[in-house]
């Protein structure tokens, strides 16, 4: 097996905790982004007729949520590498909704090679986890991220 690009000592390490205040305008412009229609996203009304506190979040909507470190800096260890995300999963407890107050936090749980078709390739997963104010666990999600090496510019890539 060759050596890893990744720092393995990173398994474990955990960001400072940040708190997210969860804002109606920041639910509809997401939603409208990733081309959305339904009212629960967009209007009081609807979400609390259909049983919600406010503004319904989408599924995917903690992608906008920070954690109060991005543990994806120190990472690695190559110079010329870079990650991508490669796969990104969701649990939640409950739905997301406007006026939420959400304390993020985020653990490196793996550094690994895993063999794919181009052959061995370093990983890393990081685990976000959202707590609300009463420090009940609202979602938990998970993303793999794999080391690439970063593209080299040329001037035809440059736009100006």
């Amino acid at each position: 097996m060759r050596s890893s690009t990744v720092d393995r000592n990173a398994i474990g390490r955990e960001s400072k905790p940040a708190i997210n205040e969860v804002e109606k305008g920041s639910i509809r412009r997401f939603a409208e982004a990733i081309g959305e229609t339904n009212p629960i996203y967009f209007e009081e009304a609807a979400a609390r007729a259909a049983g919600y506190r406010s503004v319904v979040a989408p599924p995917t909507f903690p992608t906008t949520l920070r954690a109060g470190s991005d543990l994806r800096e120190g990472l690695l260890l190559s110079p010329g590498k870079h990650l991508l995300q490669a796969e990104q999963s969701f649990e939640y407890a409950r739905p997301i909704v406007a006026g939420d107050k959400l304390t993020v936090r985020s653990k490196v749980v793996e550094v690994s090679q895993r063999q794919t078709p181009s052959g061995l390739t370093d990983v890393v997963v990081i685990e976000d986890e959202g707590r609300d104010e009463t420090q009940d666990v609202v979602y938990r999600s998970r993303q793999l991220w794999v080391v690439r090496m970063a593209p080299k510019a040329t001037p035809g890539d440059l736009h100006e």
